[in-house]
């Protein structure tokens, strides 16, 4: 199975002001990752702290400015037959399931098509096989395929856009908030499927998301991003239940667990827990063993102090 890998990934957009000018604005700042087989990554952080952009370059929708991506230790390839290839071992499934489906065809079109252009069926029946064995996959009756994305409930558009995911039989799975658009009663059963899809395929997911408590269930290790930089990482739990930097206190803090008493910030937490190694640089995921737990330096982070001063109000 595949092991996708992230080595200094960065994004840089150049915004246009007023006349000529143009500002930089880098939306991913040198974060590196690791999403092994059989493994869940929960990449967690606020709306615009770089999630999506990172999840964009990881299945080559974006073009990074610098760094590496690495399927099994090898770079992909450029080119469109590379691209196409890549495509078959990775692939994402979007936010918004009523805007990644094509409204204007119906479901069997859409799932029929990546098992055309990926080689998976060459005869109409084999197609129909592979069709309702999809359909099974995200416990979906065959009906559905001769209806239209308008259709179907949110849950059942996002049951067929994984659907349309697990068609090229992929080993890594790109998830970008898969269940926020969706009704909180549902949300559980499509991460469920999703964490079922893991075990019985092997896959390694990687997991978009802002709410903690999904992350920590559902995920090995989280990773929080906070303006295009990873702020902390470390196993699941030790992430959540002893939360080091400011940040991801923060963020601990605004999802209240109702079984808990209420959450205290604390910037000098630290000092409890030694083994949490605090730096300035990235570790080099090389050499770093996924059990340890990893905090940014914020010293001289005055944003993140004014926030401090302004929830403390």
């Amino acid at each position: 199975m595949t092991t996708l890998e992230a080595v200094g990934l960065s994004k840089e957009y150049r915004v246009r002001g007023t006349g000529l000018r143009t500002s930089r604005l880098l939306a991913v700042d040198n974060v590196s990752l690791i999403v092994k087989p059989g493994e869940t990554v929960a990449l967690v952080g606020e709306s615009g702290s770089g999630k999506s952009t990172m999840a964009k370059m990881l299945i080559r929708l974006t073009e990074p400015s610098s760094g590496t991506i690495l399927l099994d230790g090898a770079e992909p390839r450029p080119g469109r037959h590379a691209s196409k290839d890549y495509r078959s071992r990775v692939q994402m499934v979007f936010q918004d399931p009523f805007s990644s489906l094509n409204p204007a065809l119906p479901i069997r079109h859409q799932l029929a098509r990546p098992l055309r252009i990926h080689g998976i069926v060459r005869t109409g029946s084999e197609e129909q096989r592979e069709l309702v064995r999809l359909m099974e996959t995200v416990n979906l009756a065959s009906g559905f395929l001769d209806k239209y994305p308008h259709e179907l409930s949110g849950g059942q558009r996002q049951r067929v856009a994984i659907a349309r995911a697990l068609a090229p039989r992929p080993e890594v799975l790109i998830a970008d908030e898969p269940v926020s658009m969706l009704d909180v009663s549902i949300r559980l059963e499509i991460l469920q499927l999703i964490d079922d899809l893991k075990r019985d395929r092997n896959l390694a997911v990687l997991y978009i998301t802002h709410d903690l408590a999904t992350a920590r269930h559902f995920s090995t290790q989280i990773v929080v991003m906070r303006t295009g930089r990873v702020v902390e990482r470390g196993l699941s739990d030790d992430v959540i239940v002893n939360p080091i930097h400011p940040y991801t206190q923060l963020l601990v803090r605004a999802a209240p667990d109702p079984k808990s008493p209420p959450f205290v910030i604390d910037p000098t937490r630290y000092l409890a827990h030694p083994e949490v190694v605090i730096g300035d640089a990235d570790p080099d995921l090389a050499t770093w063993s996924p059990e340890c737990h990893w905090a940014r330096a914020w010293d001289d982070d005055a944003a993140l102090a004014a926030l401090l001063d302004a929830v403390a109000v």
